[in-house]
């Protein structure tokens, strides 16, 4: 039995160590400067809400990047950020601009002074949105029965990473990100698509399936899901710490009154 145990142990840790080196790492650094960073009370003592265009930018140069968001998908997202990020910060989004290809602003602090002007504003609300995925062998049940069937499952680890620039001088005013990780099953086999393809979100919900429209646009709602989740998480999180920083400022004002 101990043998066993260890193979099985030995095997966990392989596997959780293959998951992490998998989850996409940050990317905003190729496009926006790391430095210097604003304090986070420097918000508090601009105009608001600032007046901002949310740049979308879709990063597949890593070299196991996934493939892009479907057009569609890509636009509604960015509506969708456009809506939440106005929601959870002093920001009034104009416009979105969406970027394919980012390489022309990558260390480019006058590319973004260029896009500030035509876009006619002073800041810029960036979004980098990254995902890698993985694809191995399972053994699939149908109706969750003993009946087992060949397939496989693909993980989409998904990022999108903000950060809230003043054009001007390349001053960072906010930075969060968030992530998203989505599971897709499906046979290798024909003739099961009652129960499959089918989509799980993880680690938080594995047992609300999702089953995409269609067997071979899976991938791609697979893709949708995850980076839905990782947007929601992104929002969540920025409205989390502007509260919090409200909340810092009112305190400090009632010690100093």
């Amino acid at each position: 039995m101990l043998p066993l145990l260890k193979g099985v142990s030995l095997l966990t840790v392989s596997f959780l160590c293959w998951a992490c080196a998998s989850v996409p790492p940050s990317r905003i650094a190729d496009y926006v400067p790391t430095e210097p960073v604003a304090d986070e009370s420097v918000l508090l003592n601009h105009p608001r809400p600032l007046e901002a265009a949310l740049v979308l930018i879709s990063d597949t140069l890593a070299p196991d990047a996934s493939p892009n968001l479907p057009d569609e998908a890509f636009t509604k997202l960015g509506e969708e950020l456009k809506q939440e990020i106005s929601r959870a910060l002093p920001v009034s989004i104009k416009t979105v601009v969406p970027v394919e290809d980012g390489r022309s602003f990558a260390g480019n602090q006058s590319r973004w002074s260029e896009l500030a002007q035509q876009h006619g504003v002073e800041y810029l609300a960036v979004v980098v949105l990254s995902s890698t995925e993985q694809e191995y062998p399972v053994t699939l049940f149908l109706g969750w029965t003993t009946h087992a069937q060949p397939g496989l499952r693909r993980d989409n680890w998904s990022l999108v990473e903000f950060a809230l620039l003043d054009a001007q001088n390349g001053t960072v005013l906010a930075r969060a990100e968030g992530r998203g990780w989505a599971t897709l099953d499906y046979p290798t086999a024909p003739g099961i698509n009652q129960w499959y393809p089918v989509i799980y979100l993880r680690p938080q919900d594995p047992n609300r399936p999702i089953w995409p429209p269609t067997y071979e646009g899976a991938p791609y709602t697979l893709r949708v899901v995850s980076f839905d989740q990782a947007a929601k998480r992104l929002t969540s999180r920025l409205q989390h710490d502007w509260i919090g920083e409200l909340e810092r400022d009112a305190a400090a004002r009632r010690g100093s009154g």
